[in-house]
């Protein structure tokens, strides 16, 4: 398996394609199996990076708990070991965020940012009854046994960790967004865990953001609709990355 030591920790990454560099940034508790299909989708176009972050997929976790700032730092790490100056970012739910804050505290190491059902604070999820995939959160769960180097036994210190995790951060004010200055794609289930008026209000602070739902969705859209969201992804892309953008 490709590993790259990131920050002390032997990393899963995976390198396809050619051209503009684009990072792919997994959700919490998955693998980079749940944005397979879309990486290898753009892989015609560009040259796709994906690392799994401590404790997610093939990466053994870190000791301590998780935060968003140490998904922000891992991603930079990435990008300087990889030799990427500014990589386009696609990231979905915890991804999404890094992403954000990534564009947010470091702008001249983006390129543009695709945020697919991403919050901004724990307020923006869970304060409505809404059907979720538990067939596929299932699948993510055995996925996540059979893949974890530290064992199927350390999954549920891991879900202990993003329980934690998700009950405090993020906390990224709305006026933060209006720092990010680079093309950007919000994107959300029609069912999603984060509220419709939260994901507006992130649309809404990035200037010139488009914001796209994806019908009869949950927050799990990228294992539901993938050929959707790729879609969307690519037509965005395909204008952020165009001379000139």
């Amino acid at each position: 398996m490709p590993s790259l030591d990131l920050r002390g920790t032997p990393t899963h990454v995976e390198t396809a394609g050619a051209g503009e560099p684009l990072v792919l940034l997994h959700g919490g508790f998955c693998s980079l199996e749940t944005m397979r299909p879309i990486g290898e989708a753009l892989t015609d176009t560009f040259a796709v990076h994906a690392a799994e972050r401590p404790g997610h997929g093939r990466t053994p976790d870190r000791q301590g708990p998780f935060s968003y700032d140490d998904g922000v730092l891992d991603t930079l790490a990435l990008l300087d070991a990889q030799g990427i100056g500014r990589a386009h970012l696609v990231g979905f739910s915890d991804g999404g965020v890094i992403a954000l804050l990534l564009a947010i505290r470091h702008p001249e190491r983006v390129r543009s940012v695709v945020a697919i059902s991403a919050n901004l604070s724990p307020e923006g999820i869970g304060g409505h009854e809404v059907p979720q995939n538990t067939e596929a959160m299932a699948r993510m769960r055995a996925e996540h046994e059979a893949l974890s180097p530290d064992g199927p036994e350390h999954t549920e210190v891991v879900l202990a960790k993003l329980t934690e995790l998700w009950a405090h951060q993020p906390q990224i004010p709305v006026a933060d967004l209006a720092r990010i200055g680079v093309p950007a794609l919000v994107v959300a289930g029609e069912h999603d865990v984060v509220d419709r008026e939260h994901t507006r209000s992130i649309a809404a602070g990035i200037a010139g953001a488009r914001e796209e739902i994806v019908a009869g969705t949950t927050h799990l859209l990228v294992v539901e609709r993938p050929d959707e969201v790729t879609r969307l992804v690519r037509q965005f892309l395909a204008d952020a990355a165009a001379p000139g953008a």
